[in-house]
């Protein structure tokens, strides 16, 4: 059973409009190495030049924020869902 990605309104241009897509994955990492493989350049919008998540988005694994997890680094197994999540900030 593979990873479901919950993908934000402002990236569904790159999946053709998905809401979500399945993805085999054993990390956070690599589930963003996988959403590259299939839709070139979603990657760059989620993940900085050093493979970090971008200060400007939220990644959550089933809820819970990965910066109090594994960051990139947190382990995932089948069925698990990851959102990604547009920062927002503002006043």
């Amino acid at each position: 059973m593979p990873v479901r990605v919950r993908i934000p309104l402002t990236l569904r241009r790159l999946t053709h409009e998905q809401e979500i897509v399945e993805v085999q994955a054993a990390t956070v990492a690599g589930a963003m190495d996988a959403l590259h493989a299939r839709y070139n350049g979603i990657r760059d919008r989620i993940v900085d030049k050093t493979g970090h998540i971008r200060g400007s988005v939220l990644v959550f694994v089933n809820e819970e924020d990965i910066r109090f997890l594994q960051n990139e680094s947190t382990p995932l197994k089948d069925g698990d869902e990851i959102s990604i999540v547009p920062a927002y900030a503002g006043g």
